[in-house]
């Protein structure tokens, strides 16, 4: 017997009971469906009759009014026009006996009837309103209580019985459903339980074949599926026997030690502890090793979009890196430790992983994709926020001596507290200087810490351009006049006015300035140019300098970096506090230098087209 066939016959004991089951629901619905019926037959009618009888009773009885009032024509054409249909519905009435007592009751109300007619017509014979009053009074109006009387009986009745017929078909439904329950539970028990052993046994075999993948998956070429018969699964097993057969061989063979070549090269890459990624040049992941899949919950085996499966902080930085290297501009090496991307990692915890890229190469030389290598840095990211707040409190715990100091020497300079010498004021003069300097140095380390912390705060104003430059120059110009360099500016018309937090950028334009002064030989210049490019503004402080080497310029902006050669007094803050302050205000810091020809730093800020 097939497999087919098998899972078929598998199916026969659950078809038999929704079999059984929908019989039983067909009988007892026709049964509750009978009893309404018989409701609706028996009672309904004669109660409809008997409600228009009353309604016709009552009608006749206003028709005798109209006559006692004067309104005789409209009495006499209301009284013969409810006759008919009156005596219709009595009829009906007369035909639909169904309870006990109702055919008593029913030849009351025929009586009764009778009686009214008679009285109705010897009150129509009457001679006057008097004595048509007087003979309604006397005579009419108790016939027609004593009919009315009777079709209220007849009405009650049959009420009465639909009460009780409802009663027993409540009762009925009751019973119905806990037939249908009963019957369900026997149902999916017995059709459960019989389907389940059938395709236990029929899938029995899957389970073995199962086994024996599972062990050749784990690299036992030894393992076999041992399973009798003819159907399909017997018929898998044999083939999958073949297969492990050919691969013992194929393992002996040179395409053996090609793959466990390739096991090597990936048990290297898994005893990586930093997450790697092979990405092709579509963005396809090709490879991960182990660590990888700890932190991503990557794996290659769930085929589809995998990097789609990564949260979106970590793939968008992963498509960046890839996208760089893939593009044919080299390898990809980070700036620093602020491009470390945060990822929730359990049971660690959180883990910052920094980004670097290589692209790897096909047989004639092109990128055909990137290797990717997330280096944890949580540890060295928390000694560097420790060493953050060191700094921070440090420069805290310095600034309240450091004022009393400068306003010491600033008073003993100035001779407030006794004359001084000559060389002790060339002396106090240098220590006020020094002061100067460490007081420049504090308020970098301050600005910093408020920026690492998160606390700078932009207020963000339009400022004239013209205003915001001479600014940034005039702090500048005494230290040019003493080095002999020129100052200058050159500001596009159609950047009249910038929004921009005016202290804020006067830092950093006094920064800029400042080290072109400082980096400018004699009879040299620095000139500031500010123009607009879309809905961007362009600063740039050019010099004529000596110009930065190519391998200093990525490094110029990283906090307490100094280049060789650069002058004594600084704490190498300056540029990384000015590109957190661009950045802040949503642009973007850099360098253009060739060594001996001066240097150009630039920054863009986001501003709208002026009208």
């Amino acid at each position: 017997m097939t497999l087919r066939s098998r899972l078929l016959l598998a199916q026969v004991p659950l078809v038999l009971a929704l079999l059984f089951l929908g019989a039983t629901a067909v009988i007892t619905l026709a049964r509750v469906g009978r009893s309404g019926q018989q409701v609706l037959e028996d009672n309904y009618r004669s109660v409809l009759a008997t409600q228009r009888i009353t309604e016709q009773l009552e009608r006749m009885d206003s028709a005798a009014l109209f006559i006692i009032a004067g309104e005789r024509e409209r009495g006499m054409t209301q009284q013969a026009s409810q006759r008919p249909p009156l005596e219709l519905e009595l009829g009906i009435q007369q035909g639909n006996i169904t309870e006990p007592g109702e055919a008593e009751a029913t030849q009351r109300l025929r009586t009764a009837w009778t009686k009214y007619r008679e009285e109705f017509d010897v009150f129509l014979q009457a001679r006057g309103p008097e004595a048509a009053r007087t003979r309604y009074f006397e005579a009419l109006s108790p016939a027609f209580q004593e009919a009315k009387a009777a079709a209220a009986s007849v009405l009650a009745l049959n009420q009465d019985a639909m009460v009780r017929k409802n009663d027993r078909l409540r009762q009925q439904s009751e019973q119905v459903n806990t037939l249908m329950v009963l019957a369900v539970v026997a149902a999916l028990g017995f059709g459960l339980f019989f389907t389940t052993s059938l395709v236990q046994r029929a899938l029995r075999p899957v389970s073995v074949l199962s086994q024996a993948v599972r062990r050749l998956g784990q690299g036992d070429v030894e393992a076999r599926a041992v399973v009798e018969g003819r159907d399909e699964i017997a018929g898998l097993a044999r083939d999958f026997n073949t297969m492990a057969e050919r691969l013992a061989q194929y393992r002996k063979s040179s395409l053996g030690e090609l793959l466990q070549a390739q096991a090597v090269s990936q048990a290297a890459i898994d005893s990586l502890p930093d997450p790697v990624l092979v990405l092709g040049a579509e963005g396809g992941l090709l490879n991960v090793n182990a660590a990888a899949e700890d932190v991503l919950r990557l794996r290659l085996d769930e085929g589809g979009d995998a990097l789609g499966r990564v949260e979106p902080e970590v793939r968008a930085v992963l498509e960046r890196v890839r996208a760089h290297v893939v593009g044919g501009r080299g390898a990809y090496q980070p700036r620093g430790y602020e491009e470390a991307v945060r990822v929730e990692s359990s049971p660690e915890g959180v883990r910052w992983l920094l980004p670097r890229g290589s692209p790897v190469h096909g047989e004639t030389g092109e990128v055909v994709g990137a290797t990717l290598i997330l280096q944890d840095v949580t540890r060295l990211r928390r000694f560097d926020e420790l060493k953050n707040d060191l700094v921070a409190t440090v420069a805290h715990e310095f600034r309240t001596p450091l004022t009393s100091l400068r306003m010491a020497i600033h008073l003993v300079a100035e001779g407030v507290v006794g004359q001084v010498t000559e060389k002790q004021a060339d002396l106090l003069f240098a220590a006020r200087e020094d002061c100067e300097r460490l007081q420049g140095i504090v308020d970098d380390l301050l600005d910093l810490s408020r920026i690492q912390s998160g606390q700078l705060q932009l207020d963000v104003r339009e400022v004239r351009t013209e205003e915001l430059v001479e600014q940034a120059l005039a702090a500048q110009r005494t230290l040019a006049e003493d080095r002999g360099v020129r100052l200058s500016q050159s500001l596009s018309p159609d950047v009249e006015t910038v929004r921009v937090d005016p202290d804020r950028l006067h830092l950093v334009l006094g920064n800029l300035v400042g080290n072109g002064v400082k980096h400018t030989p004699h009879d040299g210049e620095v000139s500031v140019h500010v123009s607009r490019e879309g809905t961007l503004v362009r600063f740039e402080v050019e010099d004529t300098g000596e110009g930065i080497p190519a391998q200093e310029q990525a490094r110029i902006f990283e906090k307490f970096y100094r280049a060789p050669g650069a002058p004594a007094g600084g704490a190498g803050l300056g540029l990384s506090i000015a590109r957190d302050i661009v950045q802040a205000h949503g642009g973007e810091l850099g360098v253009v230098s060739t060594p001996g020809q001066g240097s150009t730093f630039w920054f863009t800020l986001p501003q709208p087209e002026q009208g």
